[in-house]
């Protein structure tokens, strides 16, 4: 852990010298993969299903994903333990590609966004310790931290955006991902959301029973303000007339590329049109009352509603296996309720607050 201190202070200098410049340059670099480097080696990063709990944790992360029937699972996530070799910080996230090179996008945007993140807001932090002005802090610290963690969040979407459009190996012109992201520092939880994957958490109600709480918007074309902005921009929001209910993303004067979701990465087609990769950022304070949140894929969201996954994931005994058995009840309810439609990928995080959950009643769906 000394080196790793070492490294960050010297991030930390750098950012303090070089005051307003991107964070490309060495030390930053350094940092970012002899982190993730370490993590990997000591299990603390996770691609793939499985579960991640490190020594003495608070947390305890759950992950499957399963692939659906239209070809190529395009959906990935990670998960990072001790994220930035801080004890009380945890990454997660879950991507969701579409298009021809979906898959593509997605991994990269994966593998991308910790470092990116952690590197600008370390940035952050470098920055303010500058300003005399947020030395005493007071009753504002919570809203500090969850700017800090909004301006990092943005920075580095915009950056991974920009940097998609310019990749020599990926063509993102017809195909993209959206990205859902979280950070547990100690008792806050920091989320980002580009696109329709979903987090709901669960917590105990007054009457003690579990009930779920949406984090997070699905940014479907259909929500109004989505709808407004993308015809604001010359695009056009409509349904098929064999999918109603199912509101895509057009070109003005062509029927393509008929996204469904109204913000992503990638898409470039449409992004003069008004899909954007602007995310979502909230924050949540964990309280003894929250028991876990989940993570997931729209293929989850389709099918299962938000208290139907919060009894799916609370009545699974062994918690390890509580995301696959999220993943499988969806997987079921697809073949029930969507016959003939072939099932989409279905990916699930499974996070849990604390070591051992208090008894609870569970309500009925």
């Amino acid at each position: 852990m000394g080196h790793f201190s070492y490294l960050l202070n010297g991030l930390t200098r750098s950012f303090t010298i070089k005051r307003g410049r991107n964070c490309t340059n060495e030390i930053g670099k350094e940092v970012s993969e002899a982190m993730a480097k370490e993590a990997k080696k000591n299990d603390l990063i996770l691609h793939s299903s499985g579960v991640v709990n490190a020594d003495g944790s608070k947390n305890f992360a759950s992950v499957f994903s399963k692939r659906g029937e239209k070809g190529v699972n395009q959906d990935c996530f990670i998960v990072w333990e001790e994220y930035g070799c801080q004890e009380d910080m945890m990454f997660c996230g879950v991507f969701d590609g579409h298009g021809p090179w979906g898959h593509f996008v997605a991994r990269q945007v994966r593998e991308s966004m910790p470092s990116s993140l952690l590197c600008n807001w370390q940035e952050a932090l470098a920055l303010t310790s500058l300003d005399p002005n947020l030395k005493d802090l007071g009753s504002d610290k919570k809203i500090h931290h969850f700017d800090l963690w909004k301006q990092s969040f943005l920075k580095t979407c915009a950056t991974i955006d920009k940097e998609l459009e310019q990749h020599r190996k990926i063509d993102c012109f017809n195909s993209g991902t959206t990205a859902l992201s979280i950070v547990r520092q100690g008792e806050f939880l920091f989320i980002a959301n580009v696109g329709d994957s979903r987090a709901v958490l669960a917590t105990v109600s007054d009457d003690g029973s579990l009930a779920p709480v949406q984090l997070t918007i699905d940014f479907k074309p259909s929500l109004p303000q989505e709808t407004e902005r993308i015809r604001q921009c010359r695009g056009r929001v409509f349904c098929l007339h064999d999918e109603p209910g199912v509101h895509r993303v057009w070109l003005p004067d062509v029927e393509a590329p008929g996204l469904a979701m109204s913000r992503a990465f990638g898409d470039y087609c449409v992004k003069n049109y008004g899909v954007i990769s602007v995310p979502e950022v909230t924050q949540r304070n964990i309280t003894s009352k929250d028991q876990f949140v989940v993570l997931a894929t729209d293929g989850v969201w389709d099918v299962i509603s938000n208290q139907e996954a919060v009894q799916i994931v609370s009545s699974t005994l062994d918690r390890g296996k509580a995301a696959k058995r999220l993943v499988e009840c969806a997987v079921k309810a697809w073949k029930r309720k969507r016959k003939g439609i072939a099932t989409d990928d279905i990916s699930a995080i499974c996070l849990f607050f604390h070591s051992s959950p208090p008894s609870q009643k569970i309500n009925p769906t």
